[in-house]
């Protein structure tokens, strides 16, 4: 029986993670967070035992000891933001032997999970950071089509959201981007960008249509041009369902850049309640795009287009299903090469929609 461990298991993604893991009959489930009361109702909702909800306090000098008192195998830590963290969570988990992941979309975060590369060796565990939408899913679909490519030149990719809100840490790391500066690879340069700027009308194929999209901040950004040499260009924007919240995004983008405010983020608590109210009047698809363009086998031109497409609200289980793939591939035994990095070639797009199978979720192939 593999033990695994949801740190924010009763939170926005760590309930649909601990929703797809409970009835595996390989894994022993824990939910764990602040309040063991929350932690235990979950539990009981699911059909396990009220003791597999347990407080953890992610920030204890203890939890290591907590870990190995537990027995626990693998640690999924889906309590963000995870702009401005530290590694302590995985720290603990590597001290305690066992496997991390988490769902962290913070560039630096995620980049920087390597430093515990040499520590991961050591124990034998695998340490991985942004198991998710990306870079985990995004890698996986370059991935899948490079092999078309006699040189890969460009990469654009992005996600409109449906009608749901997310939760508030995920808005908060979100909207801490608006109107700061960041850098991205373009025509072979870094060039400096803003978040939420450059608004874009991107139209999708159907039933999506036309929506807004702008500039953020992700990982990608900074790993792409590295595991892809070749390319010149890499750019990720973001969007919503609404076009009037993205342009009150957009908005707060431009005070931020003017330094008319010192941030956007204490909006995100009253735009998230405004948003859970205008949800039945939104669109309740999300959608997910990467645009490869460069060169044939043949040295052509040639560009594919990737489509990933939400209904029915449930886009938001998009970005969790890496650490369901990845959890029920360890609980049975799967081998992965051990250490820290970035949670890019560990799973295939197949391996990856595979946990996705029980949600109104469809791939439009390039």
């Amino acid at each position: 029986m593999h033990t695994i461990l949801v740190i924010g298991g009763y939170g926005f993604f760590g309930e649909r993670i601990c929703h797809a893991l409970a009835a595996e009959k390989s894994i022993s489930l824990i939910i764990g967070g602040r309040s063991e009361h929350k932690a235990q109702q979950l539990a009981l909702k699911l059909g396990l035992s009220a003791v597999q909800g347990v407080r953890i306090d992610a920030h204890s000098p203890e939890l290591a000891e907590r870990l190995l008192q537990l027995k626990v195998n693998t640690v999924i830590h889906t309590a963000g933001p995870f702009q401005g963290q530290d590694y302590a969570v995985a720290d603990a988990a590597v001290e305690a032997g066992a496997n991390y992941m988490d769902l962290a979309d913070g560039r630096e975060f995620v980049e920087g999970i390597c430093q515990l590369d040499d520590r991961a060796r050591a124990r034998k565990v695998l340490v991985t950071s942004g198991a998710s939408s990306l870079p985990a899913l995004s890698s996986a679909v370059v991935n899948r089509y490079l092999p078309r490519f006699s040189n890969l030149d460009s990469i654009q990719h992005g996600i409109s959201s449906g009608g749901r809100a997310p939760g508030l840490a995920t808005m908060r790391g979100v909207f801490g981007y608006c109107g700061r500066p960041f850098y991205r690879l373009m025509n072979g340069k870094w060039r400096k960008v803003w978040g939420w700027h450059d608004l874009q009308h991107y139209r999708f194929p159907q039933p999506i249509g036309e929506r807004l999209l702008g500039n953020c901040d992700v990982p990608d950004l900074a790993l792409f041009p590295r595991r892809y040499p070749s390319v010149r260009t890499v750019i990720f924007k973001a969007g919503f369902g609404s076009s009037l919240g993205h342009r009150v995004v957009w908005l707060g983008a431009r005070l931020v850049r003017s330094r008319l405010i010192s941030s956007f983020v204490p909006m995100a608590a009253p735009l998230r309640r405004v948003s859970k109210w205008l949800e039945p009047f939104t669109s309740d698809k999300g959608v997910m795009f990467v645009e490869l363009k460069g060169h044939d086998l043949e040295e052509k031109p040639l560009q594919l287009n990737w489509y990933l497409v939400a209904a029915q609200n449930h886009g938001p289980y998009i970005p969790c299903g890496a650490a369901i793939a990845l959890a029920k591939k360890l609980a049975r035994g799967e081998q992965f090469a051990l250490g820290a990095m970035p949670c890019m070639g560990l799973l295939t797009v197949e391996e990856y929609l595979a946990a996705l199978r029980h949600y109104d979720i469809q791939e439009i192939p390039a």
